[in-house]
């Protein structure tokens, strides 16, 4: 059933459903700054686990800007099941209009979801095709307060620094052990490692079941790659999967062996996606390294990152009060 509400002038909000699922999904493609996890066959994988409640913002009768979002108890969130949410919005958008667009939502949510408070979690801008933190002056003018902050660690591919000493000898220690890289789909093989290595490091597992991650592939094929470091007789030692989109290469998963991290596999496996695989993407985004939504920094992890070049990008979140 289609949920709207009309306002006397300016915008028209619409709780999305599924009747809206072509048109959602042609506007993420064509947005300033969305990506494909903004796509519906992303977002609704998990709809058992989150109630969904993301927004549709309409003016002259034109789709200008859509929210991915859930209700949890009376919070209104930027989705939880995603790595960053925000306003996705078209070339239309001005700073005016989402000043008018976040009153609007606020009115909304109030209403229909009895919420509370805002969680907001904006699309980092190196996602952006174009510039697009009109959100961000909106949260600061509505008095929205930073509530979380994790930074991840970003390489700029077309002026990407040279890895540190210790991680070129890692290169060159894996090149001599002759392992090898292969791009596949045997996520199984990968998955074991990654399991093991996450249970025996970092006491953590996957986010994503093994189930989950092959469903996802099969619906973004193009976009949720695995790459694998073999040793000489074909045995998973490293890998990653990674989130491919127009302007960020972002690593979602890593994980190695005893074996692998002894011979350097991962810094042959990163040497070959920065330098060579992904060279043309803007930018190669291996991933945040805090714990406790940002207010532990894991140094041991950041400093192996840095040594690949990298340097750091906020994933930040705010709540804003909307009694």
């Amino acid at each position: 059933m289609r949920r709207a509400v009309a306002m006397d002038e300016g915008w028209e909000i619409r709780r999305y459903d599924a009747a809206y699922k072509k048109e959602w999904d042609e506007f993420v493609e064509l947005s300033r700054n969305g990506t494909f996890l903004f796509q519906r066959g992303y977002m609704d994988y998990h709809a058992d686990r989150f109630h969904d409640f993301s927004l549709m913002a309409y003016r002259g009768g034109q789709l200008h800007a859509v929210l991915p979002a859930h209700c949890d108890g009376e919070c209104f969130c930027s989705h939880r099941g995603l790595t960053y949410g925000g306003v996705v919005t078209d070339g239309k958008m001005t700073a005016a209009m989402m000043l008018e667009l976040f009153d609007d939502v606020i009115s909304f949510v109030r209403f229909h979801a009895g919420a509370v408070k805002w969680i907001y979690s904006p699309v980092p801008y190196i996602y952006a095709r174009y510039p697009s933190e009109e959100d961000l002056y909106a949260l600061y003018r509505f008095g929205a307060r930073l509530s979380g902050r994790k930074v991840s660690t970003v390489i700029p591919s077309a002026s990407a620094w040279e890895f540190s000493t210790l991680r070129r000898r890692k290169v060159k220690h894996a090149q001599r052990e002759g392992l090898s890289i292969v791009q596949d789909e045997d996520y199984a093989a990968f998955w074991t490692v990654l399991q093991q290595n996450l249970e025996e490091r970092h006491g953590a597992c996957p986010v994503h079941s093994l189930e989950e991650i092959s469903l996802l592939h099969a619906r973004f094929p193009q976009q949720i790659l695995l790459y694998r470091v073999c040793n000489g007789a074909g045995a998973t030692v490293a890998g990653c999967v990674l989130y491919v989109t127009e302007r960020v290469v972002h690593v979602q998963y890593i994980g190695s062996t005893l074996e692998g991290r002894a011979c350097g596999a991962v810094d042959l496996l990163f040497h070959r996606l920065i330098h060579e695989v992904y060279s043309s993407v803007p930018y190669f985004d291996m991933g945040t390294s805090v714990e406790e939504g940002g207010r532990v920094l894991n140094e041991g992890l950041i400093f192996q990152k840095e040594g690949f070049g990298g340097r750091a990008v906020v994933y930040d979140t705010y709540e804003l009060d909307i009694r």
